[in-house]
C-alpha cells in the first residue's frame, strides 16, 4: 500500500532577486559544511577603505581569509584618485593583513576590461579564464603566492617551440610529463598559451632562483621522458630570459 503525499506539504521553488537571509543562511551551512570536510574553521571577512579628509571614500577592498587562502572580492578606487598609487596600497595591505593571518596565497578574478595588468605588475599569475562574457570579454583568474620574498626577484623564462604536425599528440604527452616537474625545482609555469592550429606553444616560466632552473634543465626525467615521446624529433625552440618592465 502506498501513501499519496499532500501537494499542499511539498517544498516549492520561489524565484526572486536580492535575498540577504536567504544569503547569510547559505553561508552559514556551507561555511559549517566547508570546515567539517577540511577541518578549517578560521573563516574572516576582510575590509580596508580609505578616506580622504573630508570623510568621503576614496577607494576599498573587500575580501575573505579561509584555511590558509586570501580571496579578493572588489577593489576599486574612485575616478579622480586613479593612477596616484592607491590600489597598489590597498592591495598591499589586504596582503599584509592575509599574511598576518596565515595565509601564504591571494586568489581574484578580473574582467579583461577592468584590471588584469594592475595584478599581473604586482606578481599575481594567470591560473584560468571564463570566455564569453558580454563584448567577448573574458573573466581572467589570477594566484599569487604570499611566501615568495619578493616575487619580482624571481627569474622569469619565456620558451617558445614550434612544432611539426605530425608529432602533435607525441609533443603534448612529452609538455604534460615534463611541466609538472618544475615544481621541483622552485619554478612554476605563470602561462601557457598556443595558436590556433596547436603548432606553436609559448611558455612563461619563472623560478625563485638561477639554482632552481639550472637544477631543471639538469632533471634527467626531462631527457627521458624526451626519449620516450619524442625520439629523433627536431623542435624549433627559442628561450629568453625576460623581467618586468
Amino acid at each position: 500500500m502506498t501513501t499519496r503525499q499532500d501537494p499542499e506539504q511539498e517544498p516549492r521553488i520561489a524565484v526572486g532577486g536580492d535575498d540577504p537571509e536567504l544569503s547569510k543562511r547559505l553561508s552559514t551551512e556551507l561555511s559549517a559544511f566547508n570546515n567539517r570536510a577540511t577541518g578549517a574553521d578560521d573563516e574572516a571577512d576582510l575590509s580596508i577603505r580609505v578616506t580622504d579628509p573630508a570623510g568621503d571614500l576614496v577607494g576599498g577592498l573587500t575580501g575573505w581569509t579561509w584555511g590558509g587562502c586570501g580571496g579578493i572580492s572588489l577593489l576599486w578606487i574612485r575616478e579622480d584618485r586613479r593612477r596616484q598609487g592607491w590600489g597598489g596600497r590597498l592591495l598591499r595591505a589586504a596582503e599584509d593583513e592575509a599574511r598576518r593571518r596565515g595565509c601564504d596565497r591571494m586568489i581574484v578574478s578580473s574582467f579583461e576590461f577592468q584590471a588584469p595588468a594592475f595584478y599581473r605588475r604586482h606578481g599575481y599569475v594567470e591560473t584560468g579564464r571564463s570566455e564569453g562574457f558580454p563584448g567577448g570579454y573574458a573573466d581572467l583568474h589570477f594566484l599569487k603566492r604570499l611566501d615568495d620574498p619578493d616575487p619580482r626577484l624571481r627569474i622569469r623564462i619565456v620558451v617558445r617551440v614550434d612544432v611539426p604536425e605530425e608529432h602533435l599528440p607525441a609533443f603534448l604527452r612529452y609538455e604534460d610529463r615534463v611541466l609538472p616537474l618544475l615544481a621541483d625545482h622552485g619554478g612554476r609555469l605563470e602561462q601557457r598559451l598556443r595558436t590556433a592550429d596547436g603548432r606553436t606553444e609559448v611558455h612563461l616560466l619563472s623560478f625563485a632562483g638561477r639554482d632552481g632552473y639550472e637544477s631543471y634543465l639538469a632533471d634527467p626525467r626531462r631527457a627521458e621522458y624526451r626519449s620516450e615521446e619524442l625520439a629523433g624529433v627536431e623542435l624549433a625552440s627559442r628561450l629568453l630570459e625576460v623581467s618586468e618592465v
